[in-house]
C-alpha cells in the first residue's frame, strides 16, 4: 500500500498533516500548496483570518495569529495556544462502554502473593538516598554475576534525592521507593540506607505492608563493617527464594499497561498513541489495568478523558488534577501553556492542544475508573490518570511504581532510556524505525501502509511475548533508571 501525500483526520478539520516531505505547488488533498511542508507538518485546508481557532482532531489547537491562506504551512509562524489558566467544568460522567470482546491471547507470567502479576523475575536494589547509590550500584554489579539459574537479573536504582527535603516533598520520594519496592517485577528487594538521612530506612520500612517483609532485606551502610558484602550477600539471599517461582500462563487480565510518549513529533498521534489506544482498549476490555499519566500534556484535551469517566466522583477528580496542575505551573510564575519541547515543534507539534490531543490517545476509549496521586498504586482495572509531569523519565518511573509491569512509550524523534518496567519504543514512523534499530522495539508507521487492525494485531502478540519474557531494546542496552520528582525546597 503506497502512503498517501496527506491526512485530514476528522471531516471537520480545518488543517491536513503531510505524511512525507511536499514541494510547494505540490497538490495533496485536492490543495495545491503554496509553501514547503515537511513531513509531519500541517498545512491549511480553509483560509482562517486572525483570531479563527485551526481544528485538528476535529478540535481546536489554537487560534491563528495572522490570516492563513488556504494551502499554506500552519505552524508555530501562524498559530497561537488558547489555553489559559484553571478551568470550570460542566457536566458529568457518562462513561462510555468497552470496545469489544477480550483478547483470548495468552502470555506467561509470574503470580504474586499479592495477586499481581510479574513480567519479570528480578531483583531490585533500592537505596533510601543518594549519597549510597553507586553502593547500590557496586552491590548490583557484583551480586549479578552469582544469581541462581531463574532469577532474571539484579538492577539497582540509584537517585539524588532522600535527604535535605522536607514535608510533602520528602513523602514523595519516599511513597516513590516504597511503591517500586511492592512491584511485581521484583521478586525480592534490597533497601540500602545510610543512616543520618532525611529517608530513613525505618520510616520507608512502616510504609510496606507486613506480607511483603519476606521479600525484603535492608542494609545500613554507617552500621556495616563491609556494607558492599553485607549487601551481595543478602541479594544472593533474595534470589535464592526468587529463583523457585516458575513462569505460568495468564491472561490480558493480568496487564498492567503504562502508556508514555517522548520525543513525539507530528504523526504521534496519527500512528502511534492511536494505536497504542487500541493496546489500552484490548487490556481493560480483558479485565486489565491502563495507566496514563503527562499531567501538562493533557491540557487542552481533558473533556475527552472526562467523558468517559465511570462516575461523578471520578469525572470531578480529573477535573481537579488538572487545575491542581495547571495552579502548580502559576504559583511558579509559568504559563500552563509552555509546551510543546523544540524537538516536539521541530516534528510538526504546533501547540499544547496538538501535542495533548494526540498524546490522550494512548489512553484509546477506555473508562476512566481512577485517578491516582504521584506515589500511588493502581487500584482499580479499567483506565486510571497518574498525577506525574510530563518529563520522560519522571513519568515513567511514576508508571513502574504505579505497578505497571510493561510500559508502552511511543517517540517520533527516539530516545534510548529504559526504566523499571519493561519499556517498549514504539516509533510513529518507519524512517526512525529504519534509522535507529537499537532503540526501537516496533514500527507503528505500518498503521499508513497496512491499516490499524493489522498493526494492533502484531502489536499485542508483541506485547505478549515481551511480558513472557523476551527482552526489549532497552534491556539489552543496559538501560534502567529510575527519576524522581523533586517538588519542595533543598535544605
Amino acid at each position: 500500500m503506497t502512503i498517501p501525500a496527506a491526512l485530514q483526520i476528522h471531516p471537520g478539520d480545518s488543517v491536513a498533516t503531510a505524511l512525507r516531505d511536499l514541494e510547494s505547488g505540490e497538490t495533496a488533498l485536492g490543495v495545491t500548496l503554496r509553501d514547503a511542508v515537511p513531513r509531519a507538518h500541517k498545512f491549511a485546508l480553509v483560509a482562517h483570518a486572525p483570531g479563527d481557532p485551526v481544528l485538528k482532531y476535529g478540535f481546536p489547537i489554537g487560534r491563528a495569529t495572522t490570516a492563513i491562506a488556504v494551502g499554506e504551512h500552519v505552524h508555530v509562524h501562524n498559530v497561537a495556544t488558547a489555553l489559559a489558566g484553571e478551568a470550570s467544568y460542566a457536566g458529568g460522567a457518562a462513561a462510555a462502554k468497552g470496545q469489544g470482546a477480550a483478547s483470548a491471547i495468552r502470555w506467561r507470567g509470574y503470580a504474586r502473593a499479592d495477586g499481581r502479576a510479574g513480567t519479570r523475575n528480578e531483583i531490585w536494589v533500592l537505596p533510601t538516598v543518594g549519597c549510597v547509590g553507586r553502593t547500590a550500584q557496586k552491590i548490583a554489579a557484583r551480586a549479578e554475576a552469582l544469581l541462581p539459574a531463574g532469577v532474571d537479573g539484579v538492577h539497582a536504582f540509584a537517585h539524588p534525592f532522600g535527604c535535605s527535603q522536607l514535608g510533602g516533598d520528602l513523602d514523595g520520594t519516599r511513597n516513590i521507593l516504597s511503591a517500586l519496592a511492592r512491584h511485581p517485577n521484583a521478586a525480592g528487594v534490597l533497601l540500602v540506607g545510610l543512616g543520618c538521612e532525611s529517608n530513613q530506612l525505618s520510616a520507608l520500612l512502616e510504609t510496606l505492608p507486613p506480607e511483603t517483609r519476606g521479600r525484603i532485606r535492608t542494609v545500613g551502610a554507617q552500621a556495616a563493617s563491609d556494607e558492599i558484602a553485607e549487601g551481595v550477600a543478602a541479594v544472593l539471599e533474595l534470589a535464592e527464594q526468587a529463583a523457585l517461582a516458575k513462569r505460568e500462563e495468564m491472561g490480558l487480565d493480568r496487564i498492567v499497561l503504562g502508556v508514555k510518549c517522548g520525543g513525539s513529533d507530528g504523526l504521534s498521534g496519527l500512528t502511534a498513541n492511536p494505536l497504542v489506544g487500541r493496546m489500552a482498549d484490548r487490556v481493560t476490555d480483558a479485565g486489565g489495568s491502563a495507566i496514563l499519566t503527562e499531567i501538562p500534556e493533557i491540557f487542552g484535551a481533558e473533556q475527552l478523558l472526562m467523558a468517559r469517566a465511570a462516575d461523578a466522583e471520578t469525572f470531578d477528580a480529573i477535573g481537579a488534577l488538572v487545575n491542581r496542575f495547571k495552579r502548580y505551573f502559576i504559583d511558579h510564575g509559568e504559563p500552563v501553556s509552555e509546551n510543546p519541547s523544540p524537538g516536539n515543534i521541530a516534528g510538526g507539534i504546533t501547540t499544547l492542544e496538538e501535542k495533548s490531543l494526540g498524546a490522550v490517545q494512548k489512553g484509546g476509549r477506555a473508562i476512566v475508573t481512577d485517578v491516582i496521586d504521584y506515589g500511588e498504586r493502581v487500584k482499580r482495572t479499567g483506565l486510571t490518570l497518574l498525577e506525574a509531569p510530563g518529563n520522560d523519565a519522571v513519568s515513567s518511573t511514576a508508571l513502574s511504581a504505579a505497578g505497571a509491569n510493561v510500559i508502552l512509550f511511543t517517540t517520533g524523534r527516539g530516545t534510548p532510556l529504559g526504566f523499571p518496567a519493561p519499556t517498549l519504543k514504539i516509533a510513529s514512523n518507519s524512517d526512525l524505525a529504519a534509522r535507529k534499530p537499537g532503540w526501537i522495539d516496533f514500527d507503528a508507521g505500518r498503521v499508513l501502509t497496512g491499516g490499524m487492525d493489522d498493526a494492533a494485531d502484531a502489536l499485542l502478540a508483541r506485547i505478549a511475548a515481551i511480558a513472557s519474557g523476551e527482552e526489549v531494546a532497552a534491556e539489552r542496552n543496559g538501560e534502567r533508571e529510575i527519576a524522581i520528582w523533586k517538588r519542595g525546597v533543598t535544605l
